[in-house]
């Protein structure tokens, strides 16, 4: 028997809790650079193996997802869920400039069949970090072109996404925004999880870009498009309250600004960061870290899809919440508590329509694979998934549709 066939233990009936609507979309999500393995045509691979690269190791073959991605989702259905959140890798898809690969367009269709034959709804991302290597040595986002580049590989991608019901444009962009202005140059003394602000021309290029992804979907039946962005949870200490929003209106609230008129907003939260009248505050040393080093803080997800829905007025979908741990018995303490905290939000009537925890797999964690996001752990020779006990419990829950009670 697979490994992740195995049954669970004999669970208690879950009864308690807050009960989600049959709607309510239970999932795990991936990414396809973390998982695939050899997606050589990236401008991430090209970093990853030069000599001098910054990031201590290559994704190489990753999870081998690229073949293996029906073992995947037998394991997302076995467990109950009803959702799967994967990318398209649009460096596969365009290897050149206007060159549209039918072979890789045909392997992302047969992934989106292979859920919808499973009973599992696709939630399809079109950029998660990484680009065509072309496209960052053309200057990317911001050169004359960027924004058309990208729109025509969403228009080449369109007619796979019959019966695609969600569809993510951009991952993150606050994060990209922030992480190249870090690169430009800015101060590296900061605190961990604290960034600089975006750079502006990229993080307006990138808005750009979103709208005309929604542009070219906006006519495909039955899709609800959206992005996703890096709710980072800011809190500010008595005194800092002005400071803070400034804080968090260049890093957080221009990209959920921009959503205002989407079908949905993506809200990931892993944790807080703490704002005091000259910057961020740093966690006490006695405070508890995960293996990124950010503060063990599950509050951050009620917190974060609370100032979404006062934000803006758009439907929310949580694409990603999760804490990296080798301690199974700590991931689900961080899920119960982030989960219930979901629950009180949904009670108060936040329009939540689902929650995919991140990760299905323990994957390439950009530049390491030392940190394990996973609910399923995967041997890095054999490839072997092997389900953690925590997926059982969160599929228990699904299963039920209640989200736990505090």
């Amino acid at each position: 028997m697979p490994a992740h066939a195995a049954p669970p233990p004999p669970p208690a009936a879950v009864t308690a809790g807050v009960p989600t609507p049959t709607s309510f979309l239970w999932g795990a999500a991936t990414s396809a650079h973390q998982t695939e393995g050899n997606n050589v045509g990236s401008d991430l691979w090209a970093l990853e193996v030069r000599p001098d690269s910054p990031l201590s190791e290559p994704s190489g073959d990753a999870c081998d997802s690229y073949h293996r991605w029906p073992e995947d989702l037998d394991i997302v259905r076995d467990l109950g869920l009803n959702a799967y959140r994967f990318g398209i890798e649009w460096a596969r898809i365009e290897p050149a400039p206007g060159r549209v690969s039918q072979a890789a367009l045909g392997h992302y269709r047969r992934v989106i069949d292979g859920c919808l034959e499973r009973g599992i709804t696709p939630v399809v991302t079109l950029h998660h970090f990484t680009s065509p290597a072309w496209f960052r040595a053309s200057g990317g986002w911001t050169a004359p072109g960027g924004v058309e580049a990208f729109a025509r590989y969403v228009r080449a991608v369109r007619p796979i996404l019959d019966g695609v019901t969600w569809a993510c444009t951009i991952n993150e962009p606050n994060m990209l925004a922030m992480v190249a202005a870090r690169v430009g140059g800015a101060d590296p003394d900061l605190v961990a999880g604290a960034l600089p602000p975006p750079d502006q021309s990229l993080a307006e290029a990138l808005i750009r870009a979103h709208h005309a992804a929604c542009g070219e979907l906006a006519d495909v039946g039955g899709l609800r498009t959206g992005w996703t962005v890096a709710n980072q949870t800011f809190q500010a200490l008595p005194g800092a309250e002005e400071a803070t929003r400034e804080w968090a209106w260049s890093r957080e609230d221009q990209f959920l600004d921009a959503a205002r008129h989407d079908d949905f907003i993506g809200v990931q939260a892993y944790t807080r960061v703490v704002i005091g009248p000259d910057g961020p505050v740093a966690p006490d040393p006695t405070t508890r870290r995960t293996q990124t080093g950010w503060e063990f803080y599950p509050e951050a997800l009620e917190a974060a899809v609370r100032h979404t829905a006062a934000r803006i007025p758009t439907p929310i979908l949580v694409t990603e919440n999760g804490i990296a741990t080798d301690n199974d018995d700590e991931r689900r303490e961080y899920l119960h508590h982030a989960l219930a905290g979901l629950g009180r939000a949904l009670a108060d009537g936040v329009d939540v329509r689902g929650y995919l925890h991140w990760s299905l797999l323990d994957n390439y964690e950009w530049g390491s694979w030392h940190a394990t996001f996973g609910l399923t752990a995967v041997d890095r020779r054999t490839f072997r998934r092997v389900v953690k006990p925590s997926a059982h419990w969160y599929g228990r829950l699904a299963r039920a549709r209640r989200l736990p009670g505090a």
